[in-house]
């Protein structure tokens, strides 16, 4: 009897059946939001928020103040919606923020750390507003820079 050797397989399918014994595929998948985090939440959100890590469907977000950490918490549920809606696919089931130095990559220019707002006052007019590209996004943030600007009046 002769002894035969294993049939060779590709590198490629061996990575794939691993990666599905470990189930690291859909822990993989989660890290996608980091891609689309910018364009989704427009450049205004994403200078002062930048996602941390994501861990069973909790995506964890540094933010660069209390006022931002405070605005941001009325609006995780339409976050988590956008950010669902480019994925294609439920992902991110919860966001939770907390305070920190956020360090922001803005469309091609380098990352800056982000003062805090109470250092400097930001300017919310409706130019500031035009930047952000999603219209739910874009509503919710006036009405709460509205509810803020009355709140220090």
């Amino acid at each position: 009897m002769e002894k035969r050797d294993p049939p060779i397989e590709k590198l490629g399918d061996i990575l794939d059946k691993s990666l599905k014994r470990l189930d690291l595929s859909s822990r993989l998948m989660e890290y996608e939001v980091w891609p689309i985090w910018n364009e989704t939440v427009g450049p205004m959100i994403a200078r002062n928020a930048q996602p941390e890590k994501i861990r069973h469907g909790t995506l964890f977000v540094r933010v660069s103040s209390p006022v931002w950490v405070q605005q941001l918490q009325y609006m995780k549920e339409t976050l988590a919606e956008k950010l669902n809606q480019g994925l294609k696919r439920e992902v991110v089931k919860n966001v939770f923020f907390f305070i920190g130095k956020v360090e922001a990559e803005i469309s091609g220019q380098k990352p800056e750390s982000v003062e805090s707002p109470a250092h400097t006052e930001p300017n919310f007019d409706e130019e500031t507003l035009r930047s952000v590209k999603d219209p739910q996004i874009r509503r919710a943030l006036k009405r709460l820079f509205n509810a803020h600007s009355r709140k220090r009046k």
